[in-house]
């Protein structure tokens, strides 16, 4: 081999070129971003739009249909999904991971301005945003004061705070929790608009003519230049009290006559409470391609600046921060990091006795996993939980050839030969075996990359490391090692301590081998035993198979504990504050008892009345024994009696996925909303039969109550009264309108118009309402042209690539996997909806059936890849088949093991399956290019299998043991995160140790029976230096040129 040949003879070069590979991986390591997982977030834009007081049904006719109208032909979107609310129009637009965000952004912004004139213009201006309209704060600061009210913590936070957190990279937005943004309020009196003779049209024509301020141009002389302004601004409540509405001869009706004017606040919707007390809270929202980590350390750093200004009598607070869990779970990946090297480091010793060869192997792991790093570095990767994941699991699998290597020529020198002629042939001997190895883990790994969805982006920097790292320990193993055996190797112990050691542990390893040897030459003589015991094992596979549970990813612990509150349709923030505060007093006992340090309320966010959250973060998981899971069963059992409301538990999602949702989320979509609502009421209605789906529900239900105003259109056109200024009025008095503005310090705050609260307390306060005719007169109640009936309505509308969708959801009984609840609801649906009904999946269901799919291709793809290289390098297809029925031995053995440890079968245990594929295939190459080699030295093909594996029984022995103790850390992880690592670890540690002990028997078996059927990969190489040897060579020496054999 060329490489090892120049490193046994250049040392310097050897040992300048694994340098170099370290100062190239630490630089690239330096310039490396921490996240915790792969940058998979899709470029999202947001479309939102308010029209105060429209109903859900005229929103989504009158802005959303035509948002998403305009939207649709833009290039490279992928999906379009909407929700419209009562007043409220949010459109996200999810494009294809190629297409740049901004660049998308201004594409969304030049279509939307292109039908501004088909909106309402009542409505307010679509604002679009580069984040999903529907995202989650990943960071929540709150402010308490014992001195100042929520409206002054409020407007601190919006005037001072909010802009200095806005404008920090990688934030979208930061909204306001608990809001109460001042504005000063108009509450009209009906009963003294109508005996004043006056309507809520001519009150808002007033205000918004007499508090204007323009221009008037500009006053010159010889030496001085003046600008005039006309201030026409009203700057406080007793201006707005004494404005002059309407003169009467010498009267003049000031608006404090007919209203009662006051400082207010826009809304009182919110209420935001943190550890029990009323507070102020500000949520960061992360741009859709931003980096979680990063944005919380500006957020932190801005917050020791602000702190610093902070009035004495504010205080804040950092009360949820998704980096917590992130920063843990990577600290957690590099304390099993530093584990595993260290137990792998303590096998090599025991195996090879001696520090100083077991350096040689050792050395091979920091330049390995540093110099993956440069591939990170130049792929754009990102240090992340994945990338360090991978690292852990190539502990093991670096040193593999760098031991593969060492064992063979300490062997040679065993045998007799001198250290450096013992590096030279020995690594030539093995250096087939090293490449092969390495090239089949390569071709294990890379198709990993290529799954489909996000969970395939996701795992792409995992296959990745891993390959970039056994590609550098290959290298390392071709240069660096050879020379430093040549140089460091010894027959015999360092020491008599050493020869102690050395004669116990060899006398272990030889008993183990003469027993292997004993083993194994029963096995060829009875092959139809073993290959029995191989295909009982296939058979408890199939049966284990369809009984494990099936997930996404394992529920891990994050630290934190979501609880969405869901109040019947139509209630007040008042109703629902009422029982969040029920769960309050059960749940605030966690912080004194040390099992939770944060606890968040969050009633009436984004002004839903009838919705809330709470969130509980719990201390840090050094400081407590109680896991997660069962903290949240507790919560359960304690707000299970809390009737009137629906609260659900849950533990928020991992592999990158973002929101609050519950696990189970099933679309059903159609022509209309009429359809879709009748068939998403049957599947729960039939979903609800089944006891392991909890809090079934869909986000389509007609039960908010609604007062539908018919208006006798003739009557209208009698009095000379147009449907637009019944709406217009009605809106005004009922909804609220946002009239004008004042100033106050710098910022314009809102002059607001509502009818005062006793006058819109029932449906019969609307009969009291007066209009006036176009032409004048006198004024008409609104009871002479409509009338009123109450019906129920749905107040919120959802469409999903602009089809009517409902959306199905449900969270999971103890023990009831994810994959058998979507089963279970396809069937359903199958069974009882028509043909014309589309079936699909959102959140954590998408990405589960997108990753379910694509896991079998890929484990599929992954097969044949390997095959084809082994075929490849053996120049045979009967070889590489032998070597790849060890494969389903290994998914044996890892089925078991999930089954035993009852972990599920999720991505990460997957993955780990897949892994094994690549394992097992080295462990099979090594047996049989020895073999091989023996063969080509004229042994029979049973003597040839006997002594190839006998040989390498201890390099795999020790190889398999490495990696094996390599995956312990995994399995016996704790802290944030350990759930995911352990599936994977566990699939490794089940499916080498079951697989390793029946493949050490039955791959020689498979070989004494197959092999003969195979030609050596010499074959036609030697065949051409026979015919090339001359006419006593064969009778076809003349179809070709003399040559000598040394030619060849």
């Amino acid at each position: 081999m060329v490489l090892s040949d120049v490193s046994i003879k250049r040392p310097v070069f050897a040992t300048v070129l694994s340098l170099l590979i370290v100062v190239f991986g630490v630089a690239a390591l330096l310039g490396l971003p921490v996240r915790e997982y792969p940058d998979i977030d899709p470029p999202v834009v947001s479309v939102s739009t308010d029209y105060t007081g429209a109903a859900a049904e005229v929103v989504d006719t009158q802005i959303t249909q035509v948002i998403e109208g305009a939207i649709s032909g833009i290039e490279g979107i992928r999906s379009i999904e909407s929700s419209t609310e009562q007043g409220e129009s949010r459109t996200s637009i999810e494009f294809d991971t190629s297409r740049d965000v901004d660049i998308a952004a201004n594409d969304v912004r030049d279509a939307v301005s292109r039908v501004l004139n088909q909106l309402p213009d009542e409505a307010d201006p679509p604002v679009v945003q580069k984040a999903d309209s529907d995202a989650r704060p990943m960071m929540w600061i709150t402010l308490i004061s014992d001195v100042w009210d929520s409206a002054e913590l409020s407007d601190f936070a919006d005037r001072v705070l909010a802009d200095r957190l806005s404008v920090l990279d990688g934030v979208a937005d930061v909204r306001i929790g608990g809001e109460r943004r001042y504005a000063i309020r108009v509450w009209l009196d009906r009963t003294r608009l109508a005996a004043r003779n006056i309507t809520v049209a001519e009150v808002e024509q007033a205000l918004r003519q007499n508090n204007v301020e323009l221009p008037a141009g500009s006053v010159d002389s010889s030496t001085r230049n003046f600008t005039v302004r006309a201030e026409g601004r009203l700057s406080n409540v007793e201006d707005f009290r004494n404005l002059v509405i309407r003169r009467d001869g010498n009267d003049l009706l000031r608006l404090g006559e007919v209203a009662n004017v006051q400082v207010g606040v826009e809304s009182d919707v919110g209420r935001l409470r943190a550890n029990g007390e009323t507070a102020i809270g500000m949520g960061v929202i992360r741009q859709s391609k931003a980096n979680t980590v990063a944005v919380s350390d500006a957020v932190k750093a801005e917050l020791v600046k602000i702190r610093e200004t902070l009035p004495p009598e504010v205080r804040i607070a950092e009360s949820y921060d998704e980096s917590v869990f992130i920063r843990a779970s990577i600290k957690e990946v590099l304390t099993t990091l530093a584990i595993a090297v260290s137990l792998v480091i303590l096998v090599i010793f025991l195996f090879l006795r001696s520090w100083r060869a077991t350096l040689i192997p050792a050395v091979t792991i920091p330049v390995a996993v540093i110099g993956a790093f440069i591939g990170l570095g130049f792929l754009g990767f990102s240090i992340n939980v994945l990338t360090l994941l991978a690292i852990i699991l190539a502990i093991g699998l670096v040193v593999d050839d760098a031991i593969v290597m060492l064992e063979n020529i300490q062997r040679r020198i065993d045998e007799g030969e001198p250290p450096l002629l013992a590096a030279y042939r020995g690594a030539k001997q093995v250096a087939f075996a090293v490449i092969a190895t390495t090239l089949t883990l390569v071709a294990v790994f890379v198709p990993i990359s290529f799954m489909g969805g996000n969970v395939g982006r996701l795992f792409a920097e995992f296959g990745f490391t891993l390959a970039a790292a056994v590609v550098v320990s290959s290298l390392v193993a071709l240069t660096l090692a050879p020379m430093l055996c040549s140089k460091w190797l010894r027959h015999s112990p360092d020491s008599a301590e050493g020869h102690r050691l050395w004669a116990f542990s060899e006398r272990i390893l030889n008993g183990l081998t003469n027993g292997y040897q004993r083993m194994l030459r029963f096995s060829l003589n009875q092959p139809g035993l073993l290959l029995g015991l191989g295909i009982v094992g296939l058979i408890v596979a199939m049966v284990i198979f369809p009984r494990l549970p099936q997930e996404l990813a394992p529920t891990e612990d994050r630290g934190v504990i979501i609880m969405p509150v869901s109040a019947p349709r139509g209630s007040t923030v008042e109703f629902t504050d009422h029982f969040v505060k029920q769960a309050e007093e059960r749940l605030l006992p966690y912080l004194d008892d040390g099992i939770a340090e944060r606890f968040l309320s969050i009633v009436g966010f984004r002004d839903e009345e009838d919705n809330a959250f709470m969130i509980m973060g719990l201390v840090p998981w050094e400081q407590r024994e109680i896991k997660q899971q069962q903290v949240t069963t507790e919560i359960r059992d304690k707000l299970s009696d809390i009737s009137g409301v629906r609260i659900s538990v849950i533990n928020p999602p991992g592999l990158g996925q973002r929101g609050f949702n519950q696990p189970v989320e099933f679309v059903i979509a159609g022509p209309d909303y009429e359809s879709v609502q009748a068939w998403s009421e049957e599947i729960v209605e039939r979903a609800k039969e089944n006891p392991n789906l909890l809090n079934v529900d869909t986000d389509f239900e007609l039960t908010r109550p609604e007062l539908k105003v018919n208006i006798d259109r003739d009557r209208a056109a009698d009095l000379d009264i147009t449907i637009e200024d019944v709406g217009l009025t009605l809106q005004t008095m009922l909804a609220s309108r946002q009239v004008t503005t004042y100033l106050d310090r710098g910022r314009e705050y809102d002059v607001i118009i509502q009818a005062d609260d006793a006058d819109r307390a029932t449906p019969g306060d609307m009969e009291q309402i007066f209009l006036r005719p176009r032409a004048g007169g006198e004024l008409i109640p609104l009871k002479a042209l409509v009338s009123v009936e109450e019906i129920g309505a749905n107040p919120d509308l959802r469409r999903i690539d602009r089809l009517p969708a409902v959306v199905v959801s449900a969270s999971l009984a103890e023990g009831y996997d994810l994959g058998s609840a979507l089963t279970y609801l396809n069937n359903l649906a199958v069974d009882n909806l028509p043909p014309e009904a589309r079936l699909s999946y959102k959140g954590l269901s998408q990405e589960f059936q997108d990753s379910s799919a694509a896991i079998y291709l890929t484990f599929g793809l992954a097969f044949i890849i390997v095959f084809l290289v082994l075929a490849a390098q053996f120049e045979s297809w009967i070889h590489p088949l032998i070597i790849m029925l060890s494969v389903p031995l290994a998914v044996t053995g890892a089925l078991i093991a999930l089954a035993w440890s009852g972990i599920s079968l999720n991505i990460y245990s997957q993955i780990g399956i897949i892994m094994l594929l690549g394992l097992m295939a080295k462990n099979g190459i090594l047996i049989v290019e020895f073999a091989n080699q023996l063969r080509d030295k004229g042994y029979e093909v049973k003597e040839a299998i006997l002594e190839g594996a006998s040989l390498r029984f201890r390099p795999v022995l020790m190889t398999t043991i490495s990696t094996v103790f390599g995956a312990v850390p995994l399995v016996i992880a704790t802290g944030a995160g350990a759930e995911s690592r352990a599936a994977i670890g566990m699939v490794i540690l089940g499916g080498l140790i079951f697989a390793t002990t029946l493949t050490l028997f039955i791959i020689p078996v498979l070989y004494n029976l197959l092999a003969r059927f195979a030609k050596s990969s010499n074959a036609v190489e030697q065949e051409l230096e026979r015919l090339a040897a001359g006419p006593s060579g064969g009778s076809s020496s003349a179809a070709m040129p003399q040559r000598k054999a040394d030619d060849f």
